[in-house]
């Protein structure tokens, strides 16, 4: 079987990362495409998690994420 997918790469015009994948939707205009981990930090701070708060919780995301075969 063919395999069709294509591999993005993009820089999150937020934060300036390189990153793979699917992109997220901002929550700020609803129309640009952002890094997962900023559209995570926005959605946190939607239901009001502070900022350490998110960074701990993307990192324990990160690290039971990671991909073995990398």
């Amino acid at each position: 079987m063919r395999d069709n997918s294509i591999a993005r790469l993009a820089v999150c015009p937020l934060c300036g990362r390189a990153y793979h994948g699917a992109p997220a939707l901002s929550r700020e205009d609803n129309k640009t495409l952002i890094c997962p981990d900023c559209g995570t930090r926005q959605a946190l701070a939607s239901i009001g998690i502070e900022a350490s708060e998110q960074e701990q919780i993307l990192e324990t995301i990160h690290r039971h994420t990671e991909n073995p075969f990398a």
